[in-house]
């Protein structure tokens, strides 16, 4: 019996299928490492703008016997002659993953009982791969300390900068201050990205980004003046931007697809962690009493103390192997497969997924020569589905409010009658609810989904900031302190299983290979800059539309956010990076009018409690393909 999976548009007829779109024999090498196409690939390649992808896996369309020849020439060709049979096993397991290797010719016993384990124990993996995951969420962690530390300084460089009123002039000067690395993320630090991995690779522009931002955050503890904090700051958005567009790409790219969006997800749980340590150092340097000569000792080294976790990041780095796609986009297989071996648990699995990247990425080089990547992001119709998806989710990380409280919330928890010191142990009781919760999104963002989590979040985060907003209408104190502090929590409670994690996993893994380091820039600089249009607007719009009004006006956007989601963005869990292709494949409009239509029958279904008939599903794949079809003899497939 064959399963459905209600994700992925209907495959219609495989026996009708066209040729193989890629096999190892149209790969040859030229100078500098680029890949030339045959005539075969450049004839079905030369319909890229299609709107909606042909295949999931390209191995489909090959008999046994050609998938057999096709892997054994790919290891003749580049260098890994001496595992030959190796890949011939992983070229079969390839083109039917789902069999586990059962019924198939050259597997042993061992080879099947390998697959079995890896299936049905997901969790067991590498402990190379682990490390690797424990280096992207250090660097996640250096990331929520850059963030946060500046929400307990700016209780005491306002006054010693002379920008503490509430002026016009020094709630923007002030706003400015803490949003330069979001503005310079999203002009320059962001777009840094693409060519600093051509050249660095993964490894090298995690490196740079983490020096660069350890250097910025001992530099930013030395500031005099208001507009010198802000050139230090801006300067921090160059290590900023660059790793957040990097880190989890690295990690999709490195992850086995059973596990992807859980450890892909590692990125944000991590800086929810390294949130939690900005508060924690905020209370830490709290008391620390200046010295002779130097004025404001405990902010400076609340904002010097994020160097600690980035030069970690810089020690350990290079023990982690680099990210294999980024070898094979280099031409450099054998470097690849030496990746992929210290990255898998069999050397087996190592070659299935080295072949099979190798396919797929004949395929992303022949759409990226000679291109504008930058403008096929939007002229593309599957980019650019997977753009606005990517642009929703992470505006709307922003737009939430999330970060109004990160960055403000001791000034909000003082303003509601909090003494300085119970303001910044508040602001910590928010960062460790953030990174609590964030835990259990590990299992659910693959099994409860990207997009479900984010419907389900978005209606209690606008009833949260709602209900903190109107609790300083309370006149009684001590009432009011605890309304606003369970608002603040309660929204932190709700954030963090969603749009915290959400939104980066969804836009690493949204885009097509040929173009990832580049959709990736352009979805870390949305979320930059909204970040940096949050962070410099909060001062004044407390100001403008009074506390209340503030975070009713982001109420409102949590609920623009849920139907933003509902109608453009479609769900990705459980999926190759490759089979994404099909999901984006659907036009717009046709996802947007279909699901508007479920509505009613969500309210039926889960808010009157009624047997309402389920709609025939958008997406339809039948995922256990029937073998005959899979390994057809050439006889039969003539």
């Amino acid at each position: 019996m064959t399963t459905k999976d209600t994700r992925v548009p209907s495959a219609a007829n495989y026996e009708n299928r066209p040729s193989s779109r890629a096999s190892s024999s149209a790969e040859r090498r030229v100078a500098g490492g680029d890949i030339e196409l045959d005539r075969h690939h450049r004839h079905r390649l030369h319909h890229e703008k299609h709107d909606l992808a042909d295949d999931t896996n390209p191995l489909v369309n090959l008999t046994q016997e050609e998938v057999l020849a096709n892997a054994a020439e790919y290891a003749r060709t580049n260098g890994l002659e001496e595992y030959e049979e190796l890949f011939k096993k992983g070229g079969l397991i390839a083109q039917n993953p789902k069999s586990l290797g059962i019924g198939l010719p050259l597997l042993t016993d061992q080879d099947r009982a390998d697959l079995a384990h890896e299936s049905h124990h997901r969790w067991a993996q590498n402990g190379t791969l682990y490390s690797l995951v424990g280096l992207c969420s250090l660097a996640a962690a250096v990331q929520g300390m850059d963030e946060t530390v500046i929400n307990g300084a700016q209780l005491f460089f306002v006054d010693q900068f002379g920008i503490g009123g509430n002026t016009s002039r020094d709630t923007w000067i002030l706003g400015l201050v803490n949003s330069a690395p979001y503005l310079c993320c999203a002009c320059i630090g962001c777009w840094l990205s693409d060519p600093l991995n051509k050249v660095l690779g993964r490894r090298g522009t995690i490196f740079a980004s983490c020096l660069v931002a350890a250097v910025t955050c001992v530099w930013s503890g030395c500031t005099d003046t208001w507009w010198h904090l802000f050139i230090a700051r801006f300067c921090l958005g160059f290590g900023i931007g660059a790793k957040s567009a990097t880190v989890p790409v690295y990690a999709a790219e490195c992850s086995p697809a059973v596990v992807r969006g859980a450890l892909v997800m590692m990125w944000q749980m991590w800086t929810a962690f390294g949130i939690m340590l900005g508060y924690v150092a905020d209370v830490a340097f709290y008391k620390v009493p200046d010295k002779p000569n130097i004025t404001g000792l405990n902010w400076r080294l609340m904002l010097g103390s994020a160097m600690f976790p980035a030069v970690i990041v810089c020690c350990q780095v290079f023990f982690c192997p680099e990210s294999p796609r980024w070898y094979m986009g280099r031409g450099e297989h054998r470097k690849a497969f030496d990746s992929m071996v210290r990255l898998r648990t069999s050397n087996l699995q190592a070659a299935r997924d080295l072949y099979y990247m190798h396919v797929l990425l004949l395929e992303e080089v022949a759409l990226k020569r000679g291109r504008n990547r930058v403008l096929e992001l939007f002229t593309i119709p599957r980019n650019r589905r997977a753009a606005l998806a990517s642009w929703i989710v992470m505006f709307m990380q922003q737009f939430c409010g999330v970060n109004v409280i990160a960055y403000y919330s001791s000034v909000i928890f003082r303003d509601s009658g909090f003494s300085a010191i119970s303001a910044l142990l508040a602001s910590m009781g928010f960062g460790i609810i953030n990174f609590l919760f964030a835990i259990p999104a590990v299992y659910t963002i693959d099994t409860f989904g990207r997009r479900n989590l984010l419907l389900t979040t978005f209606p209690l985060m606008a009833i949260f900031l709602l209900f903190t907003g109107m609790s300083f209408y309370i006149p009684n104190e001590k009432a009011r302190i605890g309304c606003v502090a369970l608002g603040i929590y309660l929204f932190g409670i709700a954030y963090s299983p969603g749009e915290g994690p959400v939104p980066f996993t969804y836009s690493a893994e949204a885009f097509p290979l040929y173009i990832r380091d580049v959709g990736m820039s352009f979805a870390t600089a949305t979320t930059w800059f909204f970040n940096f249009v949050l962070a410099i607007t909060w001062p004044s719009l407390q100001t403008a539309f009074t506390t209340q009004g503030a975070f009713g006006w982001y109420a409102g956007w949590n609920i623009i956010g849920f139907f933003l989601v509902l109608l453009f963005v479609p769900e990705t869990k459980a999926l190759t990076l490759e089979e994404l292709d099909k999901v984006f494949g659907v036009t717009t409009r046709t996802h947007a009018k279909y699901q508007a239509s479920k509505l009613p029958y969500w309210y039926g279904r889960y808010i009157l409690r009624q047997d309402v008939e389920e709609p025939v599903p958008l997406y339809e794949l039948d995922l256990n393909f029937d073998k005959n079809i899979l390994s057809r003899s050439t006889e039969e497939k003539a």
